[in-house]
């Protein structure tokens, strides 16, 4: 199954000049759905982990299935305010300003191995912070998984020069 075929592009979204991949159509689908939940289970078997993190909000659509198949333990990585307890903090900068992802500080031991999953890498900086809360709790970040690499855009050769291992199902040119 090609699943860049069930990947709408939308021009000028959100803001004029950005080609927006959006994966509700392929969510939307059963098929293509199962089939990326099915890849990314089988790239999460060669890699040596024991809990999954996912970025919020599109990384937890595919995150939660994969956890629920590997049972493995599931934990979200926030935007700023939206968890209850005690969090680790990092801010990070976006191409439009900046902003900030947060992880409960008792969601991760000092021998955690830590897949991260989310559905698209474009620039990578929302990846590098996800990975700085992995590893400010302790962890070690195992792996980064995400359906969507925008090549040209560079953040998964940026992740990769920082000693991460990345991998996608698909990629597609950032513009």
């Amino acid at each position: 199954m090609n699943l860049k075929e069930y990947i709408r592009s939308i021009q000028d979204y959100p803001k004029k000049g950005i080609l927006f991949r959006d994966i509700t159509t392929l969510i939307k689908d059963e098929k293509a759905f199962s089939e990326t939940i099915n890849q990314i289970v089988e790239r999460s078997k060669k890699v040596n982990f024991n809990k999954i993190a996912a970025i919020e909000s599109r990384g937890f659509v595919f995150a939660s299935a994969v956890s629920y198949i590997l049972k493995k333990p599931f934990i979200m990585l926030r935007k700023k305010n939206k968890l209850p307890a005690d969090v680790h903090s990092v801010d990070f900068e976006l191409e439009y300003g900046t902003a900030t992802i947060e992880i409960h500080k008792d969601s991760i031991q000092k021998s955690d191995n830590v897949i991260i999953i989310d559905d698209l890498i474009a620039t990578g900086g929302t990846a590098e912070a996800a990975a700085k809360l992995i590893e400010i709790s302790g962890g070690k970040v195992a792996s980064f998984i995400f359906v969507i690499n925008l090549f040209d855009l560079k953040g998964s050769d940026n992740l990769m020069k920082k000693g991460y291992k990345v991998d996608n199902l698909i990629e597609f040119p950032g513009h």
